[in-house]
C-alpha cells in the first residue's frame, strides 16, 4: 500500500487533532483537580501544625521522684 502525500498529511492532521483533544481534555482534568486537592491538602497541613504546637505547648506531667 502506497500512500501519497496529500493522504499523509491527511493521516498526521486527524492523529495531531485527536492528540490536542487528549491534552486539552488531561489539562481541564489537572485543572479540576488542582482545585480541589489543595484546599483539602492545606487544612490536613495545618490541622497536623496545629496538633503538633498543641502537642509542643502542652504541660509535661511531673514525674514522681524515685530514690
Amino acid at each position: 500500500m502506497t500512500m501519497n502525500a496529500d493522504t499523509h498529511l491527511i493521516v498526521h492532521a486527524a492523529r495531531s487533532a485527536e492528540l490536542q483533544a487528549e491534552a486539552e481534555a488531561h489539562h481541564l482534568a489537572a485543572t479540576v483537580a488542582d482545585r480541589h486537592t489543595p484546599d483539602l491538602r492545606t487544612r490536613l497541613g495545618w490541622t497536623l501544625v496545629e496538633v503538633g504546637l498543641r502537642l509542643a505547648s502542652a504541660p509535661k506531667p511531673q514525674r514522681p521522684l524515685t530514690a
